[in-house]
């Protein structure tokens, strides 16, 4: 099976923040877009990188830079509808797309050949760990969004990833097995901060 493709979601405002650029945060001396590209392992180029509504075109080397589609809809489904524009631009409308949020320090290693295992035969599967679940974690068949680019220009898609997967009727892939610890816990307040830097120091 070829390396899927794939898309880091970097376009929240971090304004629980401070309004600082999520991506360029740094846990255990590593900013948070590397740490995540690192565990993404093999992927596709371009590896994309969906900077939100302002455009962001500062994306380290190695990334491309994608802003959200004019439209209604922002937040990571926005970044996710840009990251299929983005290919579709250059040819590509089949094969499997990984998406990940950037604040996720602790993604599992080698996550988008797991992820793209998981999917299966299904258009989509999102990450779990136990009771929590996180939309923007997912592998998604580039065939079953091949209208959503067009959909979110004219308001006319899901409202949300979690809408989106429960439109294509989503897989649930649980980690919890294989991880004591949340893998996907993120980065939204100070505490979160805090929390994860200390947990980035333990043994």
């Amino acid at each position: 099976m070829s390396a899927p493709y794939a898309v880091i979601i970097a376009g929240g405002q971090g304004q629980r923040l401070g309004g600082v650029r999520k991506g360029d945060l740094r846990i255990g001396g590593v900013k948070l877009v590397e740490r995540v590209r690192l565990a993404l392992g093999d992927v596709a180029e371009p590896l994309l990188l969906a900077t939100g509504p302002d455009g962001d075109s500062s994306a380290d080397a190695g990334l491309l830079a994608v802003p959200d589609l004019d439209g209604p809809v922002g937040g990571p489904l926005a970044g996710l509808a840009a990251a299929v524009d983005a290919l579709q631009r250059r040819g590509v409308h089949s094969g499997v797309l990984v998406s990940v949020a950037v604040d996720t320090p602790f993604l599992p290693q080698g996550f988008a050949a797991a992820m793209a295992a998981a999917l299966g035969d299904a258009a989509a599967v999102y990450a779990a760990w136990d009771d929590a679940f996180y939309p923007p974690n997912a592998a998604w068949r580039l065939e079953a969004l091949g209208a959503l680019p067009g959909r979110v220009r004219a308001g006319l898609s899901a409202p949300s990833l979690k809408a989106l997967h429960q439109e294509l009727g989503a897989r649930r892939h649980d980690w919890r097995e294989r991880y004591e610890q949340d893998p996907f816990a993120n980065l939204n307040t100070l505490a979160d901060l805090i929390a994860l830097q200390r947990r980035a120091r333990e043994p």
